[in-house]
């Protein structure tokens, strides 16, 4: 019988235990994928207590709810999410199959489900497939998988999941991860697929030597790039995160803005695409100076920003008047316009703001203005 966890554990919204908990503005914590379902749909009042959310509602990862899930977890020593876990192969014959030649397709799909679930809070299996040298089975999976979208789908969650832990991230990279990801990016066999490739590159870029791995590889910033422009959704959402995880690096802020990076993104915040992560990457971009002429050439670019200063979430408002003020120091035209606009005003009003990161970059941008002339 499956043992019964705390109910601070479970999503309040799916009921069952959470794999990825994010923090609301309301302060309520939810599974991600179900409450990145529930905006999706509209709802804009969190769903415990009714209150309204920003438009654009920034989703914190709660770190210590999921280390705390992850222990519990390991200590039960329980399969979670498979109430007949007593039943199913041990893991090392889910290992077995999905490394064997010798086995059927089905029987390698039935591992990779299983193997996905398990390894969600299982560290120590995670570290199991990994030294069973699984983690290249588990990529030859994903390219044969091209034309399943449940083979493929499967196999990226595995592959998420691996990549969890720091020790395997390297890994991967070196087992040829970021080519077989790029490949699902490009021709992916569903949308969902393409989603949690962009989810693999971001979680491979924590590790920094990552980051200039993958803006090394061809064509990866290009793939996420044209996801921004062609994808719809959750794509366009995971492929803005993954871009601002990678244009961390500096060099990789550059290969975003060559692929055409800056007037797609543009595009996003001031087509009120609700993307709030857009701004974000323009926020990182701008420190380039191919970023800063790139923003500079695209039409009402000033006023895509100021939209986002007057009316946009915190996050959004903070990166906003960072990049604003980067424009502004380099280009007294871009001083006059935003004077034109009124950011002078908008500014002095938010030095009153509740957050500092937002009174902080008002103040500077003030700055930057009362001394242009």
């Amino acid at each position: 019988m499956a043992a019964e966890f705390p109910d601070d554990f479970k999503c309040p919204i799916s009921l069952e235990l959470m794999s990825d908990p994010v923090i609301l503005p309301s302060g309520h914590t939810f599974d991600r994928s179900s409450i990145q379902r529930w905006l999706d749909a509209g709802h804009r009042t969190c769903p415990i207590t009714k209150l309204p959310l920003p438009d654009h509602p920034y989703l914190i990862p709660n770190h210590a709810l999921r280390r705390l899930i992850s222990n519990y977890a390991h200590i039960s020593k329980l399969h979670l999410h498979d109430p007949s876990h007593h039943h199913q192969p041990p893991p090392e014959t889910l290992i077995s199959t999905l490394t064997s030649r010798s086995s059927t397709p089905n029987s390698k799909l039935d591992s990779l489900s299983r193997l996905a679930k398990l390894t969600k809070f299982d560290p120590s299996l995670r570290r199991q497939l990994a030294e069973s040298g699984a983690l290249s089975a588990v990529l030859n999976c994903l390219a044969t998988a091209a034309d399943s979208p449940p083979f493929q789908e499967k196999a990226l969650s595995l592959l998420l999941n691996l990549s969890l832990d720091d020790d395997n991230k390297v890994g991967l990279v070196a087992e040829g991860a970021i080519g077989r990801v790029v490949g699902v990016l490009r021709a992916g066999s569903s949308p969902d697929c393409r989603a949690i490739g962009c989810t693999v590159l971001t979680s491979l870029a924590v590790v920094e030597v990552n980051k200039a791995t993958i803006g090394a590889y061809p064509d990866a910033i290009r793939s996420l790039v044209n996801l921004l422009d062609c994808g719809r959704g959750r794509e366009v959402k995971e492929a803005a995160t993954a871009l601002y995880a990678v244009c961390s690096f500096p060099d990789n802020r550059r290969r975003a803005v060559e692929c055409g990076a800056v007037p797609i993104l543009a595009r996003l915040v001031g087509g009120g695409a609700g993307l709030e992560r857009a701004v974000e990457v323009l926020s990182s971009l701008v420190k380039c100076r191919e970023g800063r002429v790139e923003m500079g050439r695209v039409f009402g670019f000033v006023g895509v920003l100021v939209k986002v200063i007057s009316f946009g979430g915190e996050k959004g408002i903070q990166c906003a008047l960072f990049t604003l003020n980067a424009l502004c120091s380099c280009s007294e035209e871009v001083c006059d316009e935003a004077q034109r606009q009124g950011v002078m005003e908008i500014c002095v009003g938010l030095m009153e703001d509740e957050n500092e990161k937002i009174r902080r970059n008002a103040s500077s941008l003030v700055q930057t203005l009362s001394g242009s002339h």
